[in-house]
């Protein structure tokens, strides 16, 4: 009798600490998290059952289903649960005849309080209980042998069950033994609340590089890219820190992240942000993106440093047309290439998408006033739907825009209603073009309209780029879905016929636009050679906009890798154009700073730049190139020389990074190296990622995180509130070193028109050839003594900025005689695709 009044007394010791310590731990939750209120569900069949929950403080959320149920009505209540972000314990009270194997393993491990499913079974058996739950009285079995071992358990528990039985008490013994499951089951409850909360902190990372065996000679980019095997995105997500409710996989080797991420690590420091860009870029390439590869393969795989790389998404315009794609080269590259360079997740097709309703908006409008009267107009506009007439927000939004302050339809004057149905946009006046992602010429100029249906109203217009569009530059200026819906309501698409800007929100289109947008939002992961993230997000071209990869990814990434990680992140062409627009346009939206460029540049570049020959794509390079040659090599380097001034115009250090090639001479490498340095370089190193991967530019991640751990002065380059012609004159003199700018009559009369509509504090956003430092593409090294000649300016509101346009720019390419496409097949039987670089 004495072992069984211990053991009574043990149980009810244990049932008094679990209540104690679950009352300290949800109080202690509730202090450091305020706004969490833990819940326990219980799906339960007919009456709701007392539940012992009050002790503890817990919330309990009582589901009862009707006894006739069926168990995939069961399972859907379950599957509901799961994803409640509220509940995190779901208890099954329900008959033994309801618990299927189905109905069990339905519940997230996570959330199973009770230790139903099979994989909790599985792990009290292994006796590995930290991630998920053992039930509860095996949990109280098991803590009853730890403390007080097992013959005194076996044997007092023994003999209770007796003296209760010849008692009749049995009963009492099963409400205790209920109401000591409840509190238990609370318990795990408090714990699942405690583990999530855990969970949603900064995760170390625990990357495991994939192996790299570089061949010489180096294979072909997609034989590269196929002998490796990828990491399952959801493995590699996992390494990097990412929670399997912030990964949206498309396929098995890239996912969208969700931007829940920044919430979760809002108070995790950043880590170190590092620019790529390049000298002026010329026919025979520098390599930005594969210096760009290759530092983060070099960072992470083998300095074991945390590190991202930030890409752009390449348009397939270029890549079946000349460029080919924009994934690195060699042993330096985001893999699966092809999957990189084609279609991806759908972000540009989004794009197109949204870009081309927007211009069948502008038309049908058009069409529809010059057709209509305003009282049909505005039944149409405002239908009456069961009986009733009422203003959709967007159209309630455009009544207060207008000065109109009523939301009954029947209540407005004729002259309100023309003024709400009339946008009055004028066709010769239509800003907004149409898009495709792919290299047209013929579609530079067209007329649309010409069918009878349109009764005449025939225009001319023109197809641009998909990645021209501005709602490219919006995704890559967005800092979340709010604000990207705000910057596509402000696009201007034209004027009215009095001069008035007319916007998507006043077309009533930025809902439905919100929507076509909704996923491409979400960065993309991938990973590189070596197994080392990336995220693909944006492609906004640099000669025609600002250039740059996502805000969103960089910030993403930026808390990803913890204080002492790296970003690295590319700028687009040469430090004149990408660079500027980074720093001037991207850092300023964003507020983020830059620790340090990396500037690229190779011999053969430095060597045209020096007035070496012009090379023709399919014909051996001229001696020059190939052969040693240091005079061509010194003038060429006054290029570098200007590009390393211009990044620290902004208070930038700069680390060269010399992108080696088997014609480079050591009497070549070590002469650019030495001039870069004497230019004001921080370091400048020679690279060989491209041969050898991530290994072959150690030296180039160690100089980087060297001097990214240095205080630096980043500025910007002129004030917003200085005038439009000011912030235009700043640039070309200090950037392109052109002695001074000429506007034209067109250029000066926008001016006028956008200072009169408030636009003159925006950012500027200069259209120039990428192909030198001045307007003349022909003109290399450092052009002087020029005048820079703005033609027209434009503005993307949305995406906000002011884009003057320099000499003649081009927003569709056109295809070669000989395009890439003449190469690229797929073999019907492998479904391997063929020819892609």
């Amino acid at each position: 009798m004495c072992l069984m009044v211990k053991c009574a007394l043990c149980v009810h010791l244990i049932y008094s600490d679990i209540v104690q310590r679950s009352r300290e731990e949800l109080k202690a939750i509730r202090e450091t998290n305020p706004g969490l209120k833990p819940t326990l569900a219980i799906i339960q069949v007919d009456i709701p059952a007392d539940f012992v929950s009050t002790q503890i403080g817990l919330n309990v959320m009582q589901i009862c289903l009707p006894r006739q149920c069926t168990e995939e009505e069961v399972i859907e209540e379950i599957l509901r649960l799961n994803e409640d972000s509220r509940v995190y314990g779901i208890f099954l009270h329900l008959p033994q005849s309801f618990l299927s194997k189905s109905v069990r393993n339905a519940i997230k491990p996570q959330k199973d309080v009770d230790g139903v499913s099979d994989l909790n079974v599985g792990r009290v058996v292994l006796g590995d209980q930290r991630d998920g739950f053992a039930s509860p009285v095996a949990g109280a079995v098991l803590e009853m042998l730890a403390r007080h071992g097992v013959y005194l358990f076996v044997y007092a528990f023994r003999h209770m069950l007796l003296h209760l039985h010849s008692k009749g008490e049995i009963c009492h013994f099963e409400v205790f033994t209920e109401m000591f499951v409840a509190v238990v089951i609370c318990q795990h409850v408090v714990r699942s609340n405690r583990r999530w909360i855990q969970e949603q902190q900064y995760q170390p990372w625990r990357l495991r590089p994939l192996k790299l065996q570089p061949l010489s000679p180096v294979p072909s980019d997609i034989e590269i890219s196929r002998a490796q095997t990828p990491k399952p995105i959801s493995q590699l997500a996992q390494e990097v820190g990412l929670l399997p409710e912030e990964l949206e996989a498309y396929g098995n080797t890239k996912a969208k992240v969700h931007l829940s991420l920044l919430n979760r690590l809002q108070h995790q420091p950043n880590g170190k942000y590092v620019l790529v860009a390049g000298i002026t870029p010329t026919p025979l390439g520098e390599g930005k993106s594969t210096v760009t590869i290759g530092l983060v393969q070099a960072l992470s795989a083998h300095l074991k440093l945390n590190s991202f790389a930030c890409l752009r998404q390449p348009s397939q315009g270029p890549t079946f047309g000349v460029k080919g794609g924009a994934a690195g080269g060699g042993y330096a590259q985001v893999i699966p290439m092809e999957e990189f360079n084609l279609h991806l997740t759908g972000d540009i097709h989004a794009i197109t998408a949204a870009n081309n309703l927007v211009a069948a908006a502008i038309d049908a409008r058009i069409l529809h006033e010059a057709t209509q009267s305003d009282k049909a107009l505005y039944s149409r506009l405002v239908p009456s739907v069961n009986g009733v007439r009422c203003f959709s927000p967007i159209q309630m939004a455009r009544l207060q825009r207008l000065g109109i302050n009523k939301s009954d339809p029947s209540d407005l004057t004729p002259e309100e209603v023309r003024a709400f149905v009339r946008l009055d946009l004028d066709p010769e006046k239509v800003t907004w073009q149409r898009v495709i992602d792919t290299n047209d010429r013929f579609l530079r100029k067209i007329t649309v309209g010409q069918a009878n249906t349109e009764k005449g109203h025939a225009r001319q217009t023109q197809f641009d780029i998909a990645v021209a569009s501005e709602i490219m530059a919006i995704l890559a200026l967005t800092d979340g879905l709010a604000d990207m819906r705000a910057r596509l309501g402000r696009m201007v698409v034209g004027s009215s016929r009095n001069g008035q800007p007319i916007t998507a929100d006043d077309l009533g289109v930025t809902g439905a636009l919100a929507v076509l947008m909704k996923d491409a939002i979400k960065p993309t992961l991938m990973q590189t050679l070596e197994g080392t993230p990336v995220f693909v997000h944006a492609g906004p071209f640099a000669n025609i906009a600002h250039g740059n990869s996502s805000v969103l990814a960089d910030k993403l990434a930026l808390k990803l890798v913890g204080e002492e990680g790296f970003v690295v992140t590319e700028a687009g062409f040469g430090a004149d154009i990408g660079m500027e627009k980074f720093f001037n346009i991207k850092c300023r939206t964003s507020g983020l700073k830059p620790d340090v460029v990396v500037l690229v540049a190779t011999v053969r570049a430095l060597k045209m730049h020096g007035g070496g020959p012009n090379v023709t794509a399919g014909v051996p390079l001229p001696k020059e190139y190939i052969n040693e040659n240091l005079q061509l090599v010194t003038d060429g380097c006054s290029n570098l020389k200007k590009h390393i001034q211009i990044a620290h115009l902004f208070g930038v250090p700069v680390v060269v990074a010399l992108n080696a090639f088997k014609t480079d001479t050591q009497a070549e490498i070590d002469l650019v190296c030495r001039i870069a340095e004497a230019s004001g370089a921080s370091a400048a190193v020679q690279c060989h990622h491209w041969s050898r991967g991530g290994r072959g530019s150690v030296e180039l991640a160690q100089a980087v995180k060297e001097v990214a751990s240095q205080k630096n002065h980043f500025q910007f380059l002129y004030n917003l509130q200085d005038s439009i012609v000011e912030k235009i004159r700043t640039i070309a003199q200090k950037v392109y070193g052109a002695d001074d700018i000429e506007l034209s009559p067109e250029a000066q009369a926008k001016i006028d028109y956008y200072n009169q509509q408030g636009f003159g504090a925006l950012p500027i956003c200069m259209a120039k050839t990428h192909l030198s430092l001045s307007h003349m593409p022909e003109k290399k090294g450092v052009p002087t003594g020029f005048i820079l000649p703005i033609r027209d300016i434009r503005a993307s509101i949305g995406a906000g900025f002011i884009y003057p346009l320099v000499g003649t720019m081009s927003t569709m390419p056109g295809l070669p005689t000989r395009p890439c496409f003449y190469d690229i097949d797929l073999d019907p039987v492998t479904e391997e695709i063929k020819g892609l670089f």
